[in-house]
């Protein structure tokens, strides 16, 4: 018999399926369920529906044989609805070494003489090999000082006690210097999005233990923002670009305070450990409607339209299975079955299921980031919802989670500047570092220009016009959030669709 050669996609992982495409559509002439046997002799149940041009069911032996994107199928036809499949996995590619490009000698400001009025600034080549030498030069000279105020003759002067205590401050000084470059050496090892992540909790944890109490009214935050950016009690700052503004450090803005009182992290409610409860938890949490249609059913139902609209039954047991509303749910559209099971558990062959480790995995990541019935359907579709499935959502959350860990960055390094300033793009991407690239800066900044931030103006050549601090902007937002808040009614059950 020909074999047919089919590639794997991205949908067909996702929705447990294989698309009907022209060059294999003959060999499936007509609807209904079809026998697949893979190499090992398991026989997966499948169902063809060719008008929608695919073959459901496939889910759990793209688990079973590993299979991934850009994966081969080869089909072979061996009797009328039974076919066997053999799986061919696509070798990764070998990537070339990285290459080592020699270090180029970088450049720095270096302020040459300063007033209170003018201040003149050239650039200078750093050459690290220089900077060594100097250093152990630097480490020669200390050494031998000290040996000198302990000889003999330094230890009979009078003068010696106060020179030891400067001494000792000095290196109490150096010591708590070195100290947050110790702490901040394993958060750079880190990769960029853990780093974000680490932080920006490192960041909580030191506004958190600040002794400041303060009401975020306009006022306070107007005199906290000048005292923290400029040396005038008023809190104007000027409006031109200063070097000064970017000279400070990470370990600076993580310990800035924003002159905002830190509210106590909400704590959420225990999980129930329930079945109906998750569920019911779950339903709530991603928009779906549930009733109970009968002999311990229970019935999701998103309602969204006729074209994105969709039913889930789950038998919370198998004698839930028996029921006239479950047998009458197999093979209509949109209308998707589940068994919930433990991840252990396996049920009979072709009977979708819904593992309880895997509903409370998509409840906890349901209460930390928003997700849709949309983003659910594929894996009902699929047929096989366990924690392996769950895995894939917790990367959305991931995903999420980091666009909010990157904004908050980019708005704690803006906070280091005042009002009324101008903001270099090129320059603030340098103070975040690979924490945030290129794109999602540009589009942070892009909504921190409109409504309701407002806290931005672009300019030509890549900068903006920072028209309010940041402290104010959120004192702000603040009481925008709680006035719209106040004035938000309970919804009315309307259809917008046909409303």
């Amino acid at each position: 018999m020909k074999s047919m050669r089919y590639i794997i996609t991205r949908p067909c992982l996702q929705e447990g399926s294989l698309r009907l495409a022209k060059y294999i559509e003959g060999h499936f002439p007509q609807s209904g369920p079809a026998q697949f046997v893979d190499d090992r002799g398991q026989e997966h149940a499948v169902q063809v529906d060719r008008e929608r041009g695919r073959v459901w069911g496939l889910g759990g032996l793209y688990h079973a044989q590993h299979l991934g994107v850009n994966d081969v199928l080869m089909l072979t036809a061996l009797a009328p609805s039974r076919y066997q499949v053999e799986s061919i996995v696509k070798p990764h590619a070998v990537q070339p070494p990285p290459r080592t490009l020699p270090k180029t000698p970088e450049s720095r400001r270096v302020v040459v003489s300063s007033t209170p009025h003018v201040r003149e600034v050239r650039m200078e080549r750093i050459d690290a090999e220089a900077d060594a030498a100097r250093a152990e030069q630097a480490k020669t000279e200390q050494a031998r000082t000290e040996h000198r105020s302990e000889s003999p003759e330094s230890r009979t002067e009078p003068k010696s006690e106060p020179r030891a205590e400067v001494k000792a401050e000095a290196r109490a000084e150096l010591k708590e210097r070195a100290e947050p470059r110790e702490s901040a050496a394993p958060v750079q090892q880190l990769p960029a999005s853990e780093r974000l992540t680490a932080q920006l909790v490192a960041a909580q944890a030191v506004q958190s233990s600040t002794p400041v109490r303060i009401t975020p009214t306009r006022s306070n935050l107007n005199g906290s923002n000048g005292n923290a950016y400029s040396g005038n009690a008023n809190g104007n700052g000027s409006s031109t670009e200063s070097p000064a503004l970017y000279s400070t450090s990470a370990a600076q803005i993580k310990a800035a305070p924003l002159g905002v009182q830190q509210s106590a992290p909400s704590s959420l409610p225990p999980l129930s450990t329930t079945p109906e409860g998750l569920v019911t938890e779950l339903a709530r949490l991603t928009g779906y409607r549930l009733d109970h249609p009968g002999g311990g059913l229970l019935r999701l139902t998103a309602d969204l339209g006729p074209q994105h609209s969709y039913t889930v039954l789950i038998a919370p047991t198998l004698a839930a299975m028996a029921q006239a509303t479950w047998k009458e749910a197999a093979g209509v559209p949109d209308l998707h079955r589940a068994l919930l099971t433990t991840e252990q558990e396996r049920p009979a062959a072709g009977v979708p299921r819904l593992t309880e480790e895997a509903l409370a995995a998509l409840t906890e990541h349901a209460r930390l980031a928003p997700i849709s019935a949309i983003d659910l359907r594929g894996y009902w579709r699929a047929g096989n919802l366990d924690l392996e499935s769950a895995a894939s959502i917790a990367e959305l959350v991931s995903a999420h989670l980091a666009q909010r860990g990157a904004f908050t960055f980019v708005l704690l390094t803006l906070s280091q500047q005042p009002a009324h300033s101008i903001v270099s793009v090129n320059r603030l991407a340098e103070r975040l570092g690979s924490g945030v690239n290129t794109a999602e800066l540009t589009s942070i900044l892009d909504t921190l220009t409109r409504a309701p931030f407002l806290a931005l103006t672009p300019l030509p050549g890549g900068q903006y016009l920072l028209r309010v601090g940041i402290g104010e902007l959120l004192g702000d937002l603040t009481d925008y959030a709680q006035g719209v808040r106040r004035r938000v009614r309970a919804p009315a059950p309307i259809d917008i669709i046909t409303a």
